[in-house]
């Protein structure tokens, strides 16, 4: 998780600074991923689709990329948006009509066990949650 940190605070510094008179300026966020679909198992080589969905926030929230960190056969996934500083951003309720789906493809090199972690927000004592599947790896 200190990677996830790094990596948002180097983005975040990257386009912090303004070089000009930008009317578009915005900020990076992490989204709680709300949902998964992933196989209960995996077969080694082959192509899987994982789907996932989480709730943009905001109107001002916009899908920027997918953080994604493989550490041996761990890997840690959590959504980025990108959120641009607008006076005009409205709350947007966190129903089906507002539920974002998007998926990415993983295919498993090696045998065993893969353990996916989906970030799924922080605790009441910012600690990081995790929606985590253990799936074993089939040849």
């Amino acid at each position: 998780m200190k990677k996830l940190f790094f990596f948002v605070f180097i983005l975040y510094s990257f386009w912090s600074c303004s070089l000009g008179d930008d009317t578009d300026s915005f900020n990076y966020e992490f989204v709680p991923i709300e949902n998964v679909t992933i196989a209960d198992t995996l077969v080694l080589d082959a192509v899987h689709t994982v789907v996932y969905s989480y709730y943009r926030p905001t109107s001002c929230h916009g899908f920027h990329d997918l953080y994604y960190s493989a550490e041996d056969n761990e890997r840690t996934v959590a959504v980025i948006n990108a959120v641009y500083d607008n006076s005009d951003c409205e709350p947007l309720e966190e129903n089906s009509d507002n539920l974002i789906e998007r998926t990415f493809n993983f295919k498993p090199l090696n045998t065993g066990t893969y353990v996916f972690k989906f970030w799924q927000g922080l605790d009441e004592n910012d600690e990081d949650q995790y929606l985590v599947f253990e799936i074993p790896v089939e040849d």
